[in-house]
């Protein structure tokens, strides 16, 4: 199994759950992630990624950690200060129609977005209510662009969208598509020689439905112009995703593998969760599994089953644990004060 890796984690793009997953792995397996100083979420974002923002680096012994997964802007030179030559890099995409709409209400305290009644209202003026020099101006546009480390605002040219995508295929060994979670849970654990217990998951930070806008076509076809470069990496990227599955795994593998994932998760649900799955904030029990709650988005969370035996139990609050608590603990398990 491959244990050195780098995780682009790109807003809005069940990057939490994936996140999950590698926090399950390394915790069992005893690796060392490269955390932001003090235990935080995110590496200086949006600021572009230094190794000087990970807790324990040093430039005269600089020590190499397994996995890199928090909320960062890239940079290659930076990345490759902390982690091993080896490293897989990896990232996750999302169609940046539903990846706007989900900024609208998840960032709605976002300087650009602030003043807008609706998503509608913003659109039909963007540069009203949308000023670059903004610090946080980057969640109302190309949001992907800016996370990968490119101008959110530069031109969508064919010559400057043909650099970036060579530029992001040459630092990632591959992407994955949120809109095909399963499938790409089932290539992550083909490209890391994982087994397939290693890459259930139960989604981690969603919405409640009722907080999610419909689109009309003119509002999709409006998104997709205001992020163009966006638009132009996630088109090629679900292409080379298929492609690469047609390669290395084959479509009726491909069914079988994610039949088998779904058949598992199912039977982790029955053995785990209370009631059928996630529920809204205010009916979770235990404080220690409430996720946090941001803008307009109603985050769910889930409630364990009671009387499970303790194995169980670990790894079932394992699954359901939010990202921010989880960090922490595993963060301060590697950074244990050793007593004197």
């Amino acid at each position: 199994p491959k244990t050195d890796i780098v995780f682009l984690k790109v807003h809005k793009s069940a990057s939490s759950t994936v996140m999950n997953v590698l926090f399950r792995f390394g915790e069992m397996h005893n690796l060392t992630f490269a955390f932001p100083i003090g235990g935080g979420n995110q590496l200086s974002y949006p600021h572009h990624f230094f190794a000087r923002f990970v807790q324990g680096f040093s430039p005269r012994g600089p020590q190499r950690f397994n996995i890199l997964c928090h909320h960062m802007r890239f940079l290659q030179p930076e990345v490759e200060k902390v982690v091993s030559s080896s490293a897989v890099y990896f990232s996750i995409l999302r169609n940046p129609v539903q990846l706007m709409e989900s900024s609208f209400m998840y960032y709605k305290g976002a300087s650009a977005f602030s003043r807008a009644h609706s998503l509608e209202e913003f659109l039909s003026q963007p540069y009203y209510y949308y000023n670059p020099a903004k610090r946080d101006s980057h969640y109302a546009k190309n949001l992907m662009t800016f996370d990968f480390g490119f101008n959110p605002n530069g031109e969508a040219s064919a010559k400057r969208v043909q650099l970036m995508l060579k530029a992001i295929e040459a630092s990632f060994d591959f992407l994955l598509i949120s809109e095909y979670f399963d499938e790409s849970m089932v290539l992550l654990k083909e490209i890391l020689c994982w087994d397939l217990e290693s890459v259930i998951s139960f989604p981690l930070n969603i919405r409640d439905s009722s907080t999610k806008l419909p689109l009309s076509d003119t509002i999709v076809e409006k998104i997709k112009d205001w992020n163009r470069l966006d638009w132009e990496i996630y088109i090629y990227f679900n292409r080379t995703f298929w492609e690469r599955i047609d390669r290395d795994i084959g479509r009726e593998r491909m069914q079988r593998e994610v039949k088998a994932l779904r058949e598992r998760q199912a039977e982790l649900a029955r053995t785990c969760l209370q009631g059928a799955g996630s529920v809204a904030p205010k009916d979770i029990k235990d404080s220690s599994l409430q996720p946090l709650q941001h803008g307009n988005a109603k985050i769910l969370g889930y409630n364990l089953k009671q009387g499970l035996d303790k194995e169980t139990e670990r790894m079932c609050r394992r699954l359901v644990t939010p990202e921010l608590q989880y960090s922490s603990a595993l963060y301060n398990k590697q950074f244990a004060r050793k007593p004197p």
